[in-house]
């Protein structure tokens, strides 16, 4: 705190010399305020003169929103350019006759240490999952209970098959050993794939392949936990401090959130950016499709998806951007049912221990946010690893329903309506090791990056990278300036 202090009183300084630039209205005076839809004017496609502002951010989703935040906390004036017509990016729903469909499976931990800084969760309404799990083994449900939460539970799970009683204690040992470590040394750490890691640890083969592979798998969207040792000590740690949870209006209350904070005008929806210049003698400028070029004084912060970074820094990045693959992708799918076909009460996640089938983890959204359906109606969130794109949607559901028939009974699963199908074929960077969860954000002088590739792929993650691109920025021309 008392860096960005200092760094608020000398950039003020510094701008001082510039009194126009402080005192010019919105760059964009045309763009109506943003509602609660997020839904603004589109860019105008004939070109117009140039505008001018302090920082253009390139990218509207959680680490672009947090990049404005911070900017507008530091007085410092900034144009957010978004190429859809939605804000958020990953973290978006759709609400549809009284539905609520969060695009792919997300879930929000509480701990997350940077959401704490920047999200007012009162106003987010957060509704909680059962601190633990239902596991499918063997034809039926096993419960795996978080001990400090649901002591009784977690004693009589204790000689359930999915794993053993030491594995059990090595779960709260693994969750001491990870609350012992700071952050910043469970990202720097030396680091190894996860699985390789809980094996190492000792855990049984039976507790990796029912527990930690469907649950982490579904985190990470990685079934085989290749992913990071260091990212899943972060996630373990937020897990083992907060809760998992949904926001009443949908996972899009958070970016919702941070965009409803930030000032009139300075954001623009369906502009897409195709150039970026750092290297003119008069600021820096990018160029939307439509022509229109938006110039900056301070800087550009480019907080776009890892692979579009990569199109759009291809020739301000010596040796470009390289986008490790495969990259992670899901298949998220939604059914409604009368809430007489709603097997089970429980906030809970079921996760598929049984080594076959498609499904790596589902739950009954309206059983953890009411909301999340109309009244009278339940509605169900089933998840799986991969893209599956050589299958027809028919046949992908067709697939789904009789693979739950074996969790819930034909008579239950049958009277389920199917909905609707999301195909997220990024739905996370690929973060196996070697990794680097503290990648610098400058790019060069004036460019920064941020995203949840920079750092880690959460959402705190991508938090974090939108405070550390501005802070970089403000470093920069600190150091510029005087």
């Amino acid at each position: 705190m008392e860096q960005t202090s200092t760094y608020k009183l000398i950039f003020l300084y510094i701008l001082l010399d510039k009194p126009k630039m402080l005192l010019r209205p919105s760059p964009f005076p045309s763009i109506s305020p943003l509602p609660r839809s997020l839904k603004v004017s589109a860019a105008t496609q004939s070109p117009l003169p140039p505008k001018k502002t302090g920082v253009t951010i390139i990218g509207g989703g959680l680490s672009g929103l947090a990049a404005a935040t911070h900017l507008q906390a530091d007085n410092i004036p900034f144009v957010l350019l978004e190429a859809s017509d939605n804000l958020g990016g990953r973290v978006a729903s759709d609400k549809v006759n009284g539905f609520i469909f969060d695009r792919g499976f997300q879930i929000f931990i509480t701990a997350y240490p940077e959401a704490q800084k920047l999200l007012d969760y009162n106003n987010l309404h957060l509704n909680k999952f059962y601190s633990g799990a239902k596991v499918f083994y063997n034809g039926g449900f096993h419960t795996v209970a978080d001990p400090i939460r649901h002591f009784p539970d977690a004693i009589s799970s204790l000689i359930n098959p999915i794993g053993s009683v030491f594995d059990k204690v090595l779960v709260g040992l693994t969750r001491l050993r990870a609350l012992t470590l700071t952050d910043e040394v469970i990202l720097t750490g030396d680091e190894i794939k996860t699985v390789d890691f809980l094996r190492g640890v000792g855990f049984s083969d039976a507790m990796v392949e029912r527990f930690f592979k469907p649950f982490f798998g579904g985190v990470f969207f990685d079934r085989e936990l290749e992913t990071t040792s260091r990212l899943f000590d972060f996630v373990f740690k937020c897990l083992a401090l907060g809760d998992n949870a949904l926001p009443a209006g949908g996972i899009c209350a958070i970016p919702e959130q941070l965009a409803g904070k930030l000032p009139e005008g300075s954001i623009l929806l369906k502009a897409r950016v195709v150039e970026i210049d750092v290297e003119g003698g008069d600021g820096f400028a990018v160029r939307l499709e439509s022509g229109e070029v938006v110039k900056s004084e301070l800087g550009v912060i480019v907080a776009v998806e890892e692979f579009e970074a990569a199109k759009l820094l291809a020739g301000n990045v010596g040796g470009g951007i390289r986008v490790k693959k495969p990259v992670r992708s899901t298949v998220c799918l939604y059914f409604s049912a009368n809430l007489d076909m709603i097997p089970v009460k429980d906030p809970v996640l079921f996760l598929n221990g049984s080594g076959k089938g498609i499904v790596n983890n589902m739950f009954f959204a309206t059983n953890v946010v009411r909301t999340y359906a109309p009244p009278g109606k339940g509605l169900i969130s089933v998840s799986l690893i991969g893209l599956f794109d050589d299958v027809e949607e028919g046949e992908l559901v067709e697939r789904v329903v009789k693979e739950l028939e074996g969790w819930f009974g034909e008579r239950v699963v049958r009277a389920w309506e199917y909905m609707r199908m999301y195909k997220v074929g990024f739905a996370q960077p690929n973060q196996c090791p070697p990794t680097d969860l503290m990648k610098d954000p400058r790019v060069k002088p004036g460019l920064y990056v941020c995203g949840d590739y920079v750092t880690n792929a959460t959402f705190d993650g991508a938090l974090v990278s939108g405070r550390r691109a501005v802070e970089a920025l403000i470093k920069e021309r600190v150091r510029v300036d005087s």
